[in-house]
């Protein structure tokens, strides 16, 4: 007969839960391929899908195949991770995917200095677009689909699924076990690597990259699975609203809007502020000397 520790832990508990459902399921590197390899296929599921939709109604494809389709992608490596960590959980100890260890500032004042933190790095990386070839046409097109649809379908697909999901895959499961498993450095870089391949193109994967690094950071050092999402979506949603704006929608980059000393200075004021949170998060001790990142230990389960 299960113990009453059974029961708690397994009270309130849905088959879709993105935190609690995985928390005794820590890939590693091995484990990272084979749920890329998982995401692909959803992501093929999701285009076949899109392709039946079509013969419907073509109009109805284009406006929400997105929304439709970009959940689709993470059903497989959600569906293996939960019963990997379902098969794990009464055997070994696991890792909570969301904790609140935000130091002396406390979760607000953390998130805010996140989120500005994520904006600046947004201004920084952009000027990237000036050293990388252009984008290819189909790429463009691709873009200006989500950008042109209906603010609020662009908002979902950018602002919501891609934070949830994303967030979930790349920090939730694959830095969080690579945290157990290798250096915080080499985690954080690794799981980087995985979100930027994630995008399937230089053009995202390359600024994807440099924010992951700070995504990752954030997550190592408060084990906030919470914050990384709300950085995500901070960024997406900023892209967002100043592809709405005509003075920069048809512009490669900021320094293509701005005077050169005016993006100099915004520059530097973005690097130093960027700097500035970077150095407050490492004041944030993990929870014991022992401890790899900090992530909430979740014990086994008892039966």
């Amino acid at each position: 007969m299960a113990s009453n520790t059974f029961f708690k832990r397994h009270k309130g508990r849905g088959s879709y839960d993105l935190f609690s459902n995985y928390a005794h399921y820590l890939p590693d590197v091995g484990g990272m391929f084979l749920l890329f390899v998982l995401f692909l296929l959803g992501a093929l599921l999701g285009n076949i899908i899109v392709l039946a939709l079509g013969f419907v109604s073509a109009d109805f494809a284009a406006l929400y195949g997105t929304v439709i389709s970009y959940p689709v992608m993470f059903i497989p490596p959600l569906l293996y991770a939960s019963a990997q960590s379902r098969r794990n959980e009464y055997f070994d100890k696991g890792y909570a995917l969301d904790s609140s260890n935000f130091g002396r500032l406390g979760g607000l004042k953390t998130g805010l200095m996140v989120s500005v933190a994520t904006i600046a790095m947004a201004f920084m990386t952009d000027s990237l677009t000036k050293v990388m070839p252009e984008a290819p046409q189909w790429f463009e097109d691709a873009m200006d689909s989500i950008m042109d649809a209906p603010i609020w379908l662009t908002l979902i697909s950018v602002s919501v699924f891609a934070p949830l999901f994303e967030e979930w895959l790349c920090r939730g499961l694959v830095l969080r076990g690579l945290l157990q498993k290798k250096s915080p450095a080499a985690a954080i870089i690794v799981s980087a690597i995985f979100f930027a391949v994630l995008h399937m193109n230089p053009w995202q994967a390359v600024p994807a990259f440099i924010l992951g690094l700070l995504f990752g950071y954030v997550y190592y050092k408060t084990g906030s699975l919470k914050l990384t999402m709300l950085m995500h979506c901070v960024n997406n949603t900023f892209a967002v609203i100043f592809s709405k704006i005509p003075a920069f929608a048809e512009a490669d980059s900021f320094m293509d809007v701005m005077r050169p000393w005016v993006y100099i200075c915004i520059f530097a004021a973005c690097a130093a502020f960027t700097w500035g949170a970077i150095v407050t998060l490492r004041a944030i001790p993990l929870k014991s000397e022992d401890a790899r990142s900090n992530c909430d230990e979740v014990d086994a389960l008892t039966i």
